[in-house]
């Protein structure tokens, strides 16, 4: 009879869907939703992870240095966003489609931000968090309303 460990979660899923770094396996944020009327509920996260206990605010001013993380980010969409709509429809001062651009982008980096400023909690989070074998053990508690 073997004993089959579990697999490890992967890192760049786990990241994106925003679970905890250590164990991969409990959310960082309690609604999955970052898009909300009230902003305030953006980074509504818990203290801890509910699965491992992992502390999310490493040291008071932890989250300083995800606007970096967001400015990365925005800068990495802007330039694919750049490259697909030049492919598609092609850029020139003449017909003032760079501007046509700028504001396609200006418009979906606004509404992808809520999404982009949790992401880069997450990243952040993991460039200091690393995952433990030890926490695959453990179990999910049940959803709690």
């Amino acid at each position: 009879m073997s004993t089959q460990q579990p697999s490890r979660p992967n890192y760049f899923v786990s990241m994106l869907t925003m679970k905890c770094p250590r164990c991969r396996k409990g959310d960082m944020f309690k609604d999955q939703n970052p898009f909300h009327v009230k902003f305030s509920k953006i980074f509504n996260m818990y203290e801890n992870c509910p699965v491992c206990g992992q502390k999310y605010e490493l040291e008071t001013g932890f989250w300083f240095g995800t606007g970096y993380v967001s400015y990365a980010l925005s800068v990495a969409f802007s330039v694919f966003n750049l490259i697909w709509f030049w492919l598609f429809f092609g850029l020139t001062w003449r017909d003032n489609s760079i501007f046509i651009w700028l504001g396609v982008n200006g418009v979906l980096l606004v509404l992808i931000q809520p999404w982009l400023m949790r992401l880069s909690r997450a990243i952040y989070l993991y460039f200091f968090v690393y995952y433990d074998e030890d926490t695959a053990k453990l179990e999910r508690p049940a959803h709690r309303h």
